[in-house]
């Protein structure tokens, strides 16, 4: 641990946390559900601006309508976050009043979040209308920090939404910076003078904090950060301290990205977007053959690959495909992507053009060079994986499907079919003895079949039975089997069932059970499960 002393503030921070050299870009949207509301509106009768009232977007709180968001106008007539709805009137009779929609809002931010992505793969969103990016060691692929900042805000702006956008060390000070600050690129090391005279509001604090504080004369984070900070956490709390070291940069908590970061990837920018499949598949298979490269390099193969499509206009198409073994072949790779795109339910649109591609490797295995047999079986189990990688891509992974025993007693779970990817591991099926027959029949009816029977005696193997309106008189018949219901599963208040082995006098063999018990009451049925071959 060290002691930090900035300005005569005082406070134990870990070691190794002061002057990050990580580096942060926070959008924040200040108008987002307005201007989302505004573009369904308008769409087909756009009205000048000048004719538009103040759009405000208000939701219920403590039984009164409450302002939630609101326009650019509304903003410069002075609104606040809060206020009611009957108060906004009575200042301006003529408003705009639209309903807060959080989950609009929220799918709208998540597709710029993905728009994001051709500049980082680390995105995540922070509240409900800013984004962060960690956009450390990605600016040197837009020739500066300055440069992938304009092409951010070219792409939100074309779209027709006001941004605001910082590059800071930390991800709390881009924010604050973002959102009550006014530079836009923060040089490493400068974040505690960059937030040395922003308001004490960038601190989010509960309103009761923030009063405080201004009626203390403490007006700015300057201010703050001029204070011992032992004596700031024994009035206002601790949380208050590190919230005030985070925007100043002394502490990076880092962000939690919507997407996972890909074991390994490959990207191309363009100078001038494609429209050509062509050449957007030529540069695919370039990508193909640096990523299976990579994986060679660490003895790694592939089982689920994603394709990235970067849109011109901001819009973002993946492709994905998974396969039933590692693999790292580039031409087998790219065979199964021209498949997986040629049955794509909406088919791919370069509408304006590509911008940027990308080829991820979203999930591996270890991989080792082997050589084949001479008998050839390992080229068989090669041609086997080929095979079902081509299926899965042509038909999804939820229909084709393999055979797997189940560790239980209960005939109807015994068996099941998932998914040829499935991670489940199968228990090794019964083998009778040599010369014996079968316990059980290879298949059985999906809902067992009633049956009359006789019996000799209640709870008695069957003297004859009538299924399918024939009668069927009984040779030999075995058991019961008594095999009750797994009390711990969904289904356990089902009746205990006895199951016999017969034969009947033309040798045909059934497998049949009685459901309950004469004693409890009900009278027992019947049923036919399975056939014997």
């Amino acid at each position: 641990m060290q002691e930090l002393s900035l300005t005569g503030t005082r406070q134990t921070i870990p070691a190794g946390t002061h002057r990050t050299h990580r580096r942060y870009m926070a959008l924040w949207f200040p108008y987002l559900p307005a201007e989302r509301i505004r573009k369904q509106l308008s769409h087909g009768s756009a009205k000048p601006d000048n004719e538009q009232h103040p759009l405000v977007i208000v939701a219920k709180d403590h039984g009164a309508l409450t302002i939630r968001a609101m326009d650019q106008k509304a903003a410069g007539l002075g609104f606040q976050h809060g206020l009611t709805l009957a108060d906004a009137r009575a200042r301006v009779p003529l408003l705009d009043v639209e309903a807060l929609d959080e989950a609009a809002d929220q799918a709208l931010l998540q597709r710029f979040a993905g728009a994001c992505e051709i500049f980082t793969p680390l995105v995540a969103c922070d509240g409900h209308d800013t984004l962060m990016l960690d956009i450390t060691g990605c600016s040197h692929l837009f020739d500066g920090e300055e440069r992938m900042h304009r092409a951010v805000a070219r792409i939100f702006t074309r779209a027709g939404y006001t941004l605001r956008a910082t590059i800071s060390g930390t991800p709390d000070s881009a924010r604050a910076l973002a959102r009550f600050g006014h530079q836009q690129i923060i040089i490493p090391g400068d974040e505690a003078q960059a937030a040395h005279d922003l308001p004490i509001m960038a601190l989010e604090c509960n309103s009761a904090t923030i009063t405080a504080l201004g009626r203390a004369g403490l007006k700015t984070l300057g201010d703050l950060a001029s204070r011992p900070g032992r004596i700031l956490a024994a009035r206002f709390g601790p949380e208050l301290v590190t919230k005030l070291l985070r925007i100043l940069g002394h502490e990076d908590i880092r962000i939690t990205p919507l997407r996972a970061p890909p074991e390994c990837c490959a990207e191309k920018h363009f100078a001038e977007p494609l429209m050509l499949m062509d050449s957007l598949f030529g540069a695919l298979t370039r990508l193909a053959q640096e990523v299976c490269a990579i994986m060679e390099q660490q003895g790694l193969g592939g089982r689920r690959f994603e394709a990235v499509f970067f849109r011109s206009d901001g819009a973002v198409r993946r492709v994905t495909l998974e396969t039933a073994a590692a693999g790292r072949d580039p031409h087998s790779l790219m065979r199964l992507f021209r498949l997986r795109m040629d049955t794509l339910a909406d088919p791919l649109d370069p509408g304006f053009g590509f911008d940027a591609l990308r080829l991820s490797v979203l999930q591996t295995e270890p991989l080792a060079n082997h050589q084949n047999e001479l008998d050839g079986k390992a080229q068989d189990q090669t041609s086997l994986d080929d095979l079902i990688a081509r299926l899965i891509t042509r038909f999804g992974q939820e229909r084709v499907l393999r055979f797997i025993g189940r560790d239980t007693h209960d005939p109807r779970r015994v068996a099941a079919c998932v998914s040829v990817l499935s991670g489940s591991v199968p228990v090794d099926w019964h083998t009778p003895e040599r010369g014996e027959p079968p316990l059980r029949p290879l298949s059985l009816f999906d809902a067992p079949q009633p049956i009359e029977v006789v019996a000799e005696v209640p709870d008695g193997p069957p003297l004859r039975f009538r299924w399918r309106r024939l009668l069927h008189e009984v040779a030999r018949a075995e058991g019961p089997e008594r095999i009750a219901p797994e009390w711990w599963l969904p289904g356990a208040d089902m009746a205990t069932r006895d199951y016999y082995r017969i034969e009947s006098a033309d040798g045909h063999r059934f497998w049949v059970f009685r459901e309950g018990f004469y004693d409890q009451g009900a009278r027992p049925r019947w049923y036919m499960h399975g056939l014997f071959a």
